[in-house]
């Protein structure tokens, strides 16, 4: 029954009056009259039920009474009177489809009856089944289709109150659940990463103090230790902040880990940090790249953080390194390459997932992570496409 709903739409109740009016109209123009044209007060009444009709379309009871007043009239004067009859048994049915409480659509129903009572004063007994045959087409028919479309709403509106609910309870879930999971990686980084970084930054710290002279190249490496161990620690609780704040979604992560205008002084900062280690970079830094968004400048020291630690890992400390930031046409290019000069250092610990993660981090913002051989070394490459709106 959706169709039968759609059509009779709250909102469409002027056009349904204006094209019962049309029909009426058709009616007495083409209409079979017994070859006699329609009177004067047949017009007159007609068209006062039509004025009614659209003039009183948001107003369904007067339009009713109105309707089956000039029913009355009709019956008396008229010989046909199909007309008012036609637009009495629809103003019915849009009561029936309007009313607030059933007891309004009994009362327009019998309303109804009265009017179409008058026509049958003085006739004899015998034109009662008559009568009661004329009540159910144009009392019943409108009451019963009224019904079904009422009835055709309601489970209609019931429908998309259980279609709402349930979107909101999966919603719920799928909140409890990410909370759940955020929860747990906040205290396993708390509790174990944190908890190891801590210990040796303070190891770090003690060894530092009970060194009486160490060598200056100690000295320093001691230092670059402690200062990015700290610097580790204040990101490992700014992301265990967020992870356990519910009210934090996906990106509030990277928007508190780096300000945009800030990204070129962070890059220039993991150059220095990699030159400390040992490596030699030659950086290229477009200063335009201070006005990409938090997500795409955070992914962009991330992957230079990650390339950078890779070469010194695999190309060895004494290998040149290249870094090339920069904007063309709002998207950004990366890239990391080195000769493949230096000595690898020994076995390092590693979980294996550097350049899986790297790639997962651009297809995520739209771009394509290349890396492979490249002239004697090895090279690592993406465009970042200009963000769609502010990050």
């Amino acid at each position: 029954m959706g169709w039968v709903s759609r059509l009779f739409d709250a909102r469409d109740t002027r056009v349904r009056m204006l094209l019962l009016d049309l029909s009426g109209v058709a009616y007495l123009v083409f209409g079979p009259h017994t070859g006699r044209q329609p009177t004067p007060v047949q017009w007159l009444l007609a068209v006062i039920a039509f004025a009614a009709a659209l003039v009183l379309h948001r107003r369904p009871v007067v339009n009713l009474l109105v309707q089956a007043a000039l029913l009355v009239v009709a019956s008396a004067v008229l010989d046909d009177a199909t007309i008012n009859e036609v637009g009495t048994s629809w103003a019915l049915l849009e009561v029936t489809m309007a009313a607030a409480r059933v007891w309004v659509v009994w009362a327009a129903a019998a309303v109804v009856a009265a009017a179409n009572l008058v026509d049958f004063v003085g006739m004899p007994l015998s034109a009662f089944p008559q009568w009661v045959l004329r009540l159910v087409v144009v009392v019943g028919m409108p009451v019963l289709f009224g019904l079904v479309i009422r009835t055709s709403r309601e489970l209609a509106r019931q429908a998309e109150e259980r279609a709402a609910e349930q979107q909101r309870r999966h919603e719920s879930e799928e909140r409890e659940a990410r909370a759940a999971e955020r929860g747990a990686i906040a205290r396993e980084l708390h509790d174990v990463v944190a908890h190891h970084v801590a210990s040796m930054v303070l190891r770090v710290g003690v060894a530092q103090h009970v060194l009486p002279d160490p060598d200056p190249r100690v000295a320093e490496v001691f230092d670059d230790v402690h200062r990015t161990g700290t610097a580790a620690l204040a990101d490992l609780r700014r992301l265990v902040a967020v992870l356990r704040d519910p009210g934090a979604d996906s990106t509030d992560a990277a928007l508190t880990a780096i300000e945009p205008a800030a990204l070129p002084a962070a890059l220039r900062a993991a150059v220095d940090t990699a030159a400390r280690a040992g490596l030699t970079v030659h950086a290229e830094i477009d200063p335009a790249v201070g006005a990409l968004d938090a997500v795409r400048g955070l992914a962009v020291l991330r992957l230079t953080q990650e390339a950078l630690t890779n070469v010194a890992k695999h190309a060895g400390t004494s290998a040149h390194a290249r870094l090339r930031v920069g904007m063309r046409d709002g998207d950004l290019e990366w890239e990391v390459r080195d000769d493949g000069g230096g000595t690898p250092p020994p076995a390092v610990p590693s979980g294996g997932h550097g350049l899986t993660g790297m790639r997962e981090r651009v297809e995520v913002l739209g771009g394509h992570l290349t890396a492979g051989p490249a002239e004697g070394g090895w090279r690592v490459h993406t465009t970042l496409p200009a963000a769609a709106g502010p990050g």
